[in-house]
């Protein structure tokens, strides 16, 4: 969906006159004045809070030690963030964490968003296509292959963790009280998924993640999608980039040594495109960490989700889906050393690049 409006000034609140039930010293007076005064502001920063996220607000985070088991392998992850072009992210003073992270490893600064509202993206990112789907139904299905279909074939290990989500394979189209959207969750529409039990078993609330690193657990490709607040669909930057600072040290430290970590938003505010005319969501940013990126890099190359959906999938050593094996797809090879994807199932060589300029 397009951008959340800026949040509106919340009320002026009125101050309700005391009566005095009998003397009080002047120093009480001013004692209590002052408490007043506290509680106003209290009350008024909340409502700026509350405002600013809509009927959203921040999760809880993960409760992680200090130091977590040895990696277990070499594990890729991709996180999805809502609703901004790349100029409102990098150099954001709400963002500061973010904003490091895109200093310290690689920045496509050429990425877009495939369309617009949020679910065709997030379908694209997961299937190779948006399906003929335009619009953020929550009814609709899709019955085709999915890059699930190509990990439980490959017996590859998964999760998708879904910040707010009230029990695994929840089926319901929001869950308010902890700010889920279905439109976000794309493993919930494919019939082989939501209608296998074992799979759909495996799309979990995110508090699951915590468990994983904590055991040593985590599985082979991980999908995060956090709640309305935190992934700034609802609320301005500022939680996201504490959502991150939250969770991504210790995911970084658990991505073993040929893993990655991509960081993108579903689609920005206008209809930039690239690569052929196959996307025209808007230009986002896009970060991937990890051993093996390249540090303080920024890579200008043409790039969509397909190209994050195909880079995934040559890590993991899958076929490419449709978009992700077009022409017009370059994989991002180029934010990696020596311009080479590393591979998760090959003992950690580095797999083909196959780069192609978007035309």
């Amino acid at each position: 969906m397009s951008a959340a409006s800026q949040p509106s000034r919340p009320p002026r609140l009125p101050l309700a006159p005391v009566r005095l039930a009998h003397a009080r010293s002047g120093a009480a007076l001013r004692g209590g004045a002052a408490r007043r005064r506290a509680t106003l502001a209290a009350a008024l920063a909340l409502a700026i809070l509350l405002a600013g996220c809509g009927s959203a607000a921040p999760g809880r985070p993960l409760s992680l030690p200090a130091r977590l088991p040895a990696a277990n392998g070499s594990h890729v992850a991709v996180i999805v963030l809502e609703n901004r072009e790349i100029g409102e992210v990098i150099g954001n003073p709400e963002a500061p964490y973010l904003n490091r992270l895109a200093h310290r490893y690689a920045l496509a600064t050429g990425y877009y968003g495939v369309t617009h509202p949020s679910l065709p993206n997030y379908l694209a990112l997961t299937g190779g296509s948006t399906f003929g789907i335009g619009t953020d139904c929550t009814s609709c299905s899709v019955s085709q292959s999915n890059i699930v279909d190509q990990l439980e074939a490959a017996h590859i290990s998964w999760r998708a963790y879904m910040e707010g989500m009230p029990h695994p394979c929840y089926r319901g189209a929001e869950a308010a009280a902890g700010g889920y959207a279905k439109k976000h969750d794309p493993f919930m529409y494919y019939d082989d998924v939501a209608g296998n039990a074992a799979r759909c078993a495996k799309i979990v609330p995110y508090g699951r993640l915590g468990a994983a690193l904590r055991t040593g657990s985590l599985p082979t490709f991980v999908w995060i999608t956090p709640n309305l607040c935190d992934d700034a669909h609802n609320c301005d930057l500022a939680p996201a980039d504490r959502f991150l600072q939250s969770v991504l040290p210790a995911l970084t430290r658990e991505i073993g040594p040929h893993g990655a970590i991509f960081i993108t938003f579903d689609e920005g505010t206008s209809n930039l495109g690239c690569c052929g005319g196959q996307a025209a969501g808007g230009r986002v940013a896009t970060i991937a960490i990890g051993p093996q990126v390249k540090r303080g890099a920024r890579v200008g190359v043409p790039y969509d989700h397909y190209s994050l959906l195909g880079t995934v999938e040559r890590m993991l050593g899958l076929p490419l889906l449709r978009g992700a094996g077009s022409r017009q797809t370059s994989l991002l090879a180029a934010m990696f050393q020596g311009g080479r994807l590393p591979s998760l199932r090959r003992g950690g060589r580095p797999g083909p690049a196959r780069t192609h300029r978007a035309r």
